[in-house]
C-alpha cells in the first residue's frame, strides 16, 4: 500500500486502508453508512426534560432515528447557557430510551468521557475540539462510535488526522460531519463545503453525513442543504429541531419547529429513492 506526504497522516483513515468503505453500528438498530440514511435530530440544548420528551416524541414520529441534544454546550461567551450537564444526559438518555432512538451528544473534557460514554450511543467531538488530541485519544480508548466534526476552518487532511488519532487509540468506529467552515462572507453563519463529501468518499473509507444546521445558521436554509448533502452522497444528516425555537437557549434561529422538521424528512425521502437510499425504518417505540 502506497500512502502520498499527506494520506500518510491518516494510513487508518485512508481509502485504500479499506477500498469496500465502512460502516458503523452505533445501536438501537442504527448503522450509519449503510443503506438507510441516519437522520439526527433535537435542540441544541437539553434545556429541560419536557422539552427533550417532547421533542424525542415529534422527531420520532417524523422518522429520525438517532436524538440529538447538547447536556454540555461549548459557548462563545461565557456568560450564556452552558449546559445541564449529567441531569441533561440522563433526560436525554430516557427520552430516547422511551421512544426508540439512539442517542448522539457532545463531549468537551476528557474528565467527562465515562459519564457521556454511559448515556450516548454516539460520542460528538465538535468543532472547536477537532485538534483537542488529548480528547481525541480519551474516545478513542472507549471503542464508543464517535461523531467528529469539522472544525471552523480546517482542510480535510487535517479533519482526517484527527480522526487517525481516534483509529490509532484502538478504536475503528468514527463518523465524520460537516458542518460549514468560517468564510468572510456573513450572509451564513458558515459556508457548507458540499464538495467535501465526494473529496472524502475518494479519500477515506469513513461514512460521512452532514449538519446543514450550523452550517448556515438560518432555519430556512436547512432543507435545501439538507437535500443537496444526501444527493451529493451523505450517509446523513444532523438537524436541530426545538419545540419552541424563539424560546431556545441556543441556537434558536436555525432550529426547525415540529412540522417543518417531519415536511423534510419526507422530502428527503424523495432524495434518497433517487440516490439509492433508503429513509431509517420507524422503529415501534415510535
Amino acid at each position: 500500500m502506497e500512502f502520498s506526504h499527506r494520506s500518510g497522516d491518516y494510513r487508518l483513515a485512508h481509502r485504500q486502508a479499506r477500498p469496500e468503505g465502512s460502516s458503523v453500528p452505533i445501536g438501537h438498530g442504527v448503522l450509519i453508512g449503510g443503506p438507510a440514511l441516519a437522520i439526527c435530530a433535537g435542540p441544541c440544548a437539553v434545556e429541560s426534560e419536557e422539552q427533550i420528551e417532547a421533542t424525542a416524541a415529534s422527531v420520532a414520529r417524523s422518522g429520525a432515528n438517532i436524538l440529538r441534544g447538547g447536556a454540555f454546550k461549548p459557548r462563545t461567551s461565557p456568560y450564556a447557557f452552558q449546559g445541564l450537564g449529567l441531569r441533561g444526559l440522563e433526560a436525554l438518555r430516557a427520552a430516547a430510551t422511551r421512544h426508540g432512538l439512539a442517542v448522539v451528544t457532545e463531549v468537551l473534557d476528557p474528565r467527562d468521557v465515562d459519564a457521556v460514554v454511559a448515556h450516548a450511543d454516539l460520542i460528538q467531538i465538535g468543532a472547536r475540539n477537532m485538534q483537542n488530541f488529548a480528547l481525541l485519544r480519551e474516545v478513542g480508548r472507549t471503542q464508543k462510535p464517535v461523531l467528529l466534526k469539522r472544525g471552523l476552518a480546517a482542510t480535510i487532511d487535517e479533519w482526517l488526522a484527527a480522526a487517525e488519532y481516534i483509529l490509532v487509540s484502538g478504536n475503528e468506529r468514527v463518523v465524520l460531519c460537516e458542518r460549514g467552515i468560517r468564510s468572510f462572507d456573513p450572509a451564513t453563519r458558515n459556508v457548507l463545503d458540499l464538495a467535501a463529501i465526494p473529496v472524502l468518499a475518494a479519500r477515506t473509507h469513513l461514512p460521512v453525513i452532514v449538519d446543514p444546521s450550523h452550517a448556515t445558521g438560518v432555519a430556512s436554509l436547512v432543507e435545501p442543504m439538507a437535500l443537496a448533502a444526501i444527493a451529493a452522497g451523505a450517509d446523513g444528516v444532523l438537524v436541530e429541531v426545538h419545540p419552541t425555537p424563539e424560546q431556545a437557549a441556543s441556537d434558536g434561529q436555525q432550529s426547525l419547529e415540529f412540522e417543518a422538521f417531519a415536511r423534510l424528512v419526507e422530502r428527503l425521502g424523495r432524495v434518497a429513492t433517487a440516490v439509492g437510499r433508503t429513509l431509517p425504518v420507524k422503529s415501534a417505540a415510535a
